[in-house]
C-alpha cells in the first residue's frame, strides 16, 4: 500500500535499482495484532539516497528510531529510505499511478498475500521520504521540519501495520492516533492549521 499524508494535493528496502524494480503492485492490508504498549522488538535501517542532492536538516537515526518505536504496535523490521525527487516521483508513478513526487510511501512486504503472518512474525516494510517534497511542505505550511519528518514516519509505520484513511471514518481513526503518538512525543496537532482535505491515496 503505498500513501501520502491527505493533506498535500501534489509535489512532491535495500539501496539499488534492483529494489525499485522488485516491488510489486500492493493490494491489500493486514492488521498487527500485537496489543498497543506491549513490548515490542523494531529493527531499523536507513537508506539515503539522495545523489548529492542538497538535504538540510535531515533526521538522524536515533531520531527515526524513537519515532519508529513511537509508532510500532508489535514486532516490526522498517527500512526508511531518503530520496530525492528523480526516485520519489518514479515510486509514486510506478506504485500508485501519479506522476509527481509525494512525501511519504509506504510498501508492506505481505501486503497482497491470502494468508497474513504467522504469529510471532514481525510487520516488515518500507517507508521512503521525499525530502525536498517534505522539506518544500514545511516550509510552506510553517512547520518545523523536524516535527513534519516525525509525523511522516508515523503515518508510514501506521500504514505498515495495517491502518489506512481510505473512509471518513478510517481517516479519523488513524489521524487521532497520529495525534496520539505525536504528543507523547511532544510534537504538536500536524492537522491543526491544515486546509487541504485531499488524501493522497
Amino acid at each position: 500500500m503505498s500513501c501520502a499524508i491527505r493533506w498535500w494535493r501534489a509535489s512532491s528496502p535495500p539501496t539499488s535499482s534492483a529494489w525499485l524494480h522488485s516491488r510489486r503492485p500492493l493490494t491489500r492490508r493486514l492488521r498487527c495484532s500485537a496489543p498497543r504498549g506491549a513490548s515490542a522488538m523494531l529493527r531499523l535501517s536507513v537508506q539515503r539516497a539522495l545523489h548529492g542532492e542538497d538535504a538540510p536538516g535531515l533526521p538522524r537515526r536515533p531520531q527515526l528510531l524513537r519515532w519508529c518505536r513511537a509508532a510500532a504496535r508489535g514486532d516490526v523490521e522498517v527500512v526508511i529510505r531518503l530520496v530525492g525527487e528523480g526516485e520519489g516521483r518514479a515510486l509514486n508513478r510506478d506504485y500508485r499511478g501519479r506522476d509527481y513526487a509525494t512525501n511519504v510511501l509506504s510498501f508492506a512486504y505481505d501486503e497482497g498475500e491470502d494468508m497474513p503472518l504467522p504469529p510471532g512474525m514481525p510487520q516488515v516494510g518500507d517507508i521512503v521520504l521525499c525530502v525536498p517534497v517534505i522539506a518544500d511542505e514545511a516550509a510552506r505550511q510553517g512547520k518545523s521540519l523536524i516535527d513534519h519528518y516525525a509525523h511522516l514516519v508515523v503515518h508510514g509505520m501506521l500504514h505498515l501495520q495495517g491502518f489506512d484513511h481510505q473512509t471518513e471514518a478510517d481517516a479519523a481513526g488513524m489521524e487521532a492516533l497520529e495525534r496520539e503518538i505525536l504528543a507523547g512525543l511532544g510534537i504538536g496537532d500536524p492537522y491543526a492549521d491544515t486546509n487541504d482535505g485531499v488524501r493522497g491515496s
